[in-house]
């Protein structure tokens, strides 16, 4: 490239001869770093919400494996068990996104410096992280109500 130029115009200064790809990547590096940075944090939260949420719910199940049992004795299908423990958990759900995105909409002027094309409130990304929370949540609780809904009304004898 450095030679064809100068082939053209000998006078003319040549120097740092990239190609545009490699231009344009190291002008946008410190975004795509953040982009990544912010895609790899983002990942472990939703982790932590939904080993969080199964956690409690599991507790909550095991504590009221007795009740569960009564239930089913006194004629509760398994199916209205799991809709009942499940009904439970995503109660928590709700809370938490109706704070969380209150939150999220208060602090986004924050982040700003941070988005690159993307609106401080921009709803599908707002609409994609609620969606995808709620289904981490669905199977977080689903797996404690499971279990819920095979409880054995008469227990082994001791």
């Amino acid at each position: 490239m450095k030679a064809a130029i100068l082939n053209v115009d000998r006078g003319q200064p040549v120097f740092a001869v990239q190609p545009m790809t490699t231009i344009v990547s190291q002008a946008v590096a410190q975004r795509r770093f953040s982009w990544y940075c912010s895609r790899f944090s983002l990942r472990r939260p939703l982790f932590l919400a939904a080993l969080g949420l199964y956690g409690v719910m599991s507790y909550v199940v095991a504590l009221r494996t007795p009740e569960i049992g009564i239930r089913m004795a006194l004629g509760a299908q398994p199916g209205q068990v799991l809709m009942l423990v499940q009904r439970q958990g995503m109660l928590l759900v709700v809370g938490g996104l109706a704070i969380g995105v209150v939150g999220g909409l208060l602090l986004t002027r924050l982040m700003k410096s941070l988005l690159f094309h993307v609106a401080p409130s921009d709803p599908f990304t707002l609409v994609a992280g609620v969606i995808t929370l709620v289904a981490a949540s669905l199977l977080a609780c689903y797996l404690p109500a499971r279990r819920a809904a095979r409880v054995d009304p008469l227990p082994p004898p001791a």
